[in-house]
């Protein structure tokens, strides 16, 4: 018999749009021979199933459910292609965990962990793990520039510490463009990250779960036409993404090493892409994304294209391991 699938896409943050980009690739990739796949649309004000005319039916946030045509319908598993809140920082999967509904991603707290990013540097940096220095701040808190340009220097980054899709980030070259950058920041979370610049080659490293293995995915290199990879060089073309990436063998051992330990030290499971910048031919890692983007041209597709796995069974093997 089929399996029902809840692909839940859209979320609370800037990055709904994105979001519903691909959880609609996961619903017209996912294969219908095995699969039933339905698309439920996550937002503050609505949880809705919606089907092929775009007609909406509310979910029962009791169990997850349906209603359609008399009949309750229930799911067997929910695709996280949630970006962001609720669905990348882990709220929603507690709740599923609650109702014993079983998902793609990884256990909420592993999602909670890594989309903190000052809390994901300091356990990897326990590790060993090489990180940009960095200083955190809360809104409210008295900013010293002179203390935060000796600490970590000039240029450098100022970005949400909860948010992805490089919303709300900025970089700081002189003294003076620090507290506007901070402002920009403020605006998607109250608490920031300003962070030294890392100077040279950055590359993102895909690590998944397939067929029941750790597997790390061919590099991408990411070369931005801009100052730095912002949202316009990620998503509106640009930057170029070069996959598989231009370096020694030695600088991909090393990265792909690195990134494996990172995905083992945080315990995590499912889709991971993370970032990482060579210095001195030592990779740095500066952040992960447990619900990356998963449209056509998003970087993990194309990671899995390179080693040779469609979306279809990419999104399959997401499932098959949520199922076990």
């Amino acid at each position: 018999m089929k399996k029902n699938i809840a692909i839940i896409m859209g979320g609370y943050s800037s990055e709904v749009n994105i979001s519903i980009k691909s959880g609609n690739v996961v619903y017209n990739h996912l294969n219908k021979e095995k699969y039933n796949p339905f698309r439920v649309l996550i937002l503050k004000e609505k949880w809705v199933v919606l089907d092929a005319s775009e007609n909406e039916y509310t979910i029962d946030k009791n169990d997850f459910s349906f209603i359609k045509n008399d009949k309750k319908i229930t799911f067997d598993c929910v695709f996280n292609a949630i970006h962001g809140a609720p669905g990348e920082n882990g709220q929603i999967l507690a709740y599923l965990d609650l109702i014993n509904l079983k998902h793609t991603s990884a256990p909420f707290y592993q999602m909670a962990l890594t989309f903190n990013k000052r809390d994901t540097l300091s356990a990897v940096k326990a590790y060993g793990v090489k990180a940009a220095t960095s200083i955190y701040l809360n809104k409210g808190d008295v900013i010293h520039l002179d203390e935060i340009i000796k600490k970590v220097g000039l240029p450098c980054f100022i970005k949400p510490n909860n948010a992805g899709s490089s919303y709300g980030i900025s970089k700081a070259h002189t003294k003076e463009a620090i507290l506007p950058a901070i402002e920009v920041a403020y605006k998607e979370d109250s608490e920031i990250l300003i962070e030294s610049f890392l100077d040279g080659t950055e590359v993102s490293v895909g690590v998944i779960q397939y067929k029941g293995e750790t597997k790390v995915l061919p590099l991408t290199e990411i070369v931005s036409e801009n100052d730095f990879f912002d949202y316009e060089a990620k998503y509106e073309g640009k930057s170029q993404e070069i996959t598989p990436a231009r370096i020694t063998e030695e600088q991909q051992a090393k990265v792909e090493k690195v990134a494996k330990k990172v995905y083992e030290i945080l315990n995590m499971s499912g889709f991971s892409r993370s970032e990482y910048i060579f210095v001195d031919d030592e990779p740095y890692f500066l952040e992960m994304n447990t619900v990356p983007g998963l449209t056509e041209n998003s970087i993990l597709p194309q990671q899995a294209q390179v080693a040779g796995i469609s979306l279809a069974a990419l999104f399959d093997s997401a499932i098959e391991a949520a199922l076990v």
